[in-house]
């Protein structure tokens, strides 16, 4: 097979095995649904490259409100490469005890609330710690993982407990060990990766169920629709509507902040 040949065969592969996940996929989405039902948000954490799973979430064409995107610029920016603000520091930052305690401070958080923590590893500190938050807080949390990667691969907590430990439900990418998946002829090393292909199908998966579920209970979403879809009126108005609801649903979790902070990780 070409480089492309291969690289296309592993993803129909990860299709797949996100197809065999159906039904965790749908209790995610159950879960999800009934936090933006209840007028709550559901929190999406990526460090990383994960970062492009959180944004495929929310906002985007397609995608609506209810859910709260948290990224952070100094564990995602990387285009800079090195230099102030590069991947180093980026890489660093991502297993500072603590961090992730210091990000959640930020949110009044309820049990009415879910997450989804994204990390191909499983083994970063920060994304740990922050499903660890979460589930401290009352929040049921659903990870995304690469399993076969994160198997083989170190926790670097202490007590070497990784992301899975801190999930009530777990879903997998399908990416192997390492992620890339092409292998070139006289090249040592594969390329290629694909956590980012079976995280993209996971995340729309859900987004999907979960739209159906709101619409089934009489609460169909403010979808971000391009104008070449609904015309440019109608999608004016979907966008200005669609960002007012998360600003409404966004002051929930500001309202409270400080008030009676639970001494949680």
């Amino acid at each position: 097979m070409t480089p492309t040949e291969e690289y296309l065969a592993r993803a129909r592969g990860l299709v797949d095995i996100v197809a065999a996940q159906k039904a965790a996929i749908e209790t995610a989405a159950d879960w999800f649904a009934r936090t933006i039902l209840a007028g709550r948000m559901v929190h999406v954490f990526g460090s990383g490259h994960s970062r492009i799973m959180v944004e495929e979430m929310w906002p985007r064409y397609g995608s609506f409100p209810g859910f709260n995107p948290i990224v952070e610029l100094s564990l995602s920016f990387h285009n800079l490469v090195v230099g102030a603000n590069g991947q180093r520091q980026a890489m660093f930052l991502e297993n500072v005890l603590g961090l992730a305690g210091r990000i959640l401070r930020n949110f009044a958080l309820s049990a009415e609330d879910t997450a989804l923590v994204i990390s191909s590893s499983g083994c970063n500190i920060v994304p740990t710690e922050m499903a660890e938050g979460f589930q401290a807080r009352g929040v049921r949390v659903v990870s995304i993982v690469s399993r076969q990667h994160s198997e083989a691969s170190q926790s670097r907590r202490g007590d070497r407990r990784k992301l899975q430990d801190f999930s009530d439900l777990v879903l997998d990418t399908g990416a192997p060990v390492g992620d890339a998946m092409v292998h070139v002829p006289n090249l040592d090393t594969p390329v290629a990766p694909g956590s980012t292909v079976g995280g993209c199908l996971l995340i729309n998966a859900i987004k999907a169920e979960v739209a159906a579920r709101l619409t089934a209970a009489g609460q169909p979403p403010t979808v971000l629709s391009g104008a070449a879809v609904v015309g440019q009126e109608r999608a004016s108005s979907l966008f200005e509507s669609a960002y007012d609801e998360h600003a409404h649903r966004l002051a929930r979790l500001y309202a409270t902040v400080g008030k009676d902070e639970p001494k949680v990780p």
